[in-house]
C-alpha cells in the first residue's frame, strides 16, 4: 500500500547554529494550532559542514521542507537540486522545499517578508519616493536590496564597514546602487526618504550601530531587520527624533507566509494574536 493511503502528520524545520534563540518554531506551530492542522516545526541544530546529509534526510524522514539560518543559506546554493530565479539574484536560500518525488528546490522568502513588513506599517510607502540609504552588505542586506529594486527603487546608497563587499554586492545588482564610504555614513543620509541597517548591529549583546541620524530628515522611515530587542539603540533615537520605524519581526512574519503555501498548500495570516504572542517572547 503506498504511503498516499495514510494520513500524515505534517513536518517542517528551522537548520541553524546556533538554533535554539529562533522563534521559528513558536510562529509556525501557532499556525499548525490555529487551522487544526496536524503537524509540528521543529528546530534542528545542524553544524556547519553537515547541511547536505541534513537536507537529504528530509524527505525519507517526511519533511515536507525547512527554514535555513546562519550559518547555512549561502552553502544551501551548493545542494539544493534547484534554486528559483529569487534566490540565485539574492545569493543566498532562505527556505527549502521538498518535492514530491525527493528533490530539493531552494527559494528566498526575506525579500517579500521585509517589504510586506513595510508596507504593512506603512501603506502608503513606496519605494522609488527617493534615496534609500542601506547599512551592511551581508544576506540580509542581498535580500532588502533586491525587495527594494522590485519595488522600483532608483537610488540606493549602500554602506559598510569593508567597502570592498559593498562594491562586490553593487557590481552585482549594478543599477540604482552605489556605494558610499564607511566615513561618508553619516553624510549618506541626507535627503534620505529612508534607512535600513541591515547589520548585526544593535542586536541584543552587540554594540550599538555607530551612526549619527543628524542629517537625517525627520520624515524619514527607519527600518531595522534586528527583533530582538524589540527596539534597537538606532530605531530608539530615530523615534526619539520624531522619525518613524519599523523593526524586524514583520519581516519573521511574512516570510514564513509564502513558506506554508509552498510545503503545505496552505494560505496562512499574521493576526494581531499572533504578533502579540511573539512580542511577549522576545
Amino acid at each position: 500500500m503506498s504511503s498516499e493511503n495514510y494520513p500524515r502528520f505534517l513536518m517542517a524545520a528551522v537548520m541553524g547554529y546556533p538554533v535554539m534563540h529562533s522563534r521559528s518554531p513558536m510562529l509556525h506551530n501557532y499556525w499548525f494550532k490555529r487551522y487544526a492542522t496536524a503537524g509540528t516545526y521543529v528546530p534542528l541544530l545542524i553544524e556547519p559542514g553537515k547541511l547536505g546529509p541534513a537536507l537529504r534526510a528530509l524527505h525519507p524522514l517526511g519533511f515536507s521542507g525547512c527554514n535555513l539560518t546562519i550559518p547555512h543559506k549561502q552553502d544551501a546554493m551548493m545542494i539544493v537540486d534547484e534554486a528559483d530565479e529569487v534566490a540565485r539574484a539574492i545569493g543566498a536560500i532562505s527556505c527549502v522545499v521538498v518535492r514530491p518525488d525527493g528533490s530539493l528546490l531552494g527559494t528566498n522568502n526575506d525579500c517579500y517578508g521585509y517589504i510586506e513588513s513595510i508596507l504593512e506599517a506603512v501603506p502608503d510607502w513606496r519605494a522609488d519616493a527617493g534615496p534609500i540609504t542601506v547599512i551592511g552588505a551581508g544576506g540580509g542586506a542581498r535580500a532588502v536590496i533586491y525587495g527594494l529594486i522590485q519595488k522600483g527603487a532608483k537610488d540606493i546608497r549602500l554602506v559598510n564597514r569593508n567597502r570592498a563587499r559593498a562594491e562586490a554586492l553593487a557590481l552585482q545588482f549594478g543599477g540604482p546602487v552605489k556605494v558610499a564610504g564607511w566615513d561618508d555614513r553619516n553624510a549618506a543620509l541626507a535627503e534620505c526618504v529612508m534607512l535600513v541597517n541591515t547589520t548585526s548591529q544593535g542586536m541584543q549583546g552587540m554594540p550599538a550601530l555607530d551612526l549619527s541620524l543628524d542629517r537625517l530628515p525627520t520624515n524619514a522611515l527607519v527600518s531595522d531587520i534586528i527583533y530582538i530587542p524589540k527596539e534597537t539603540p538606532l530605531l530608539a533615537a530615530a523615534r526619539a527624533r520624531g522619525n518613524r520605524t519599523v523593526n524586524g519581526l514583520g519581516m519573521l512574519l511574512h516570510q514564513a507566509r509564502p513558506a506554508w503555501r509552498a510545503w503545505f498548500g496552505r494560505e496562512v495570516e499574521v493576526t494581531a494574536e499572533l504578533r502579540a504572542m511573539m512580542e511577549a517572547s522576545i
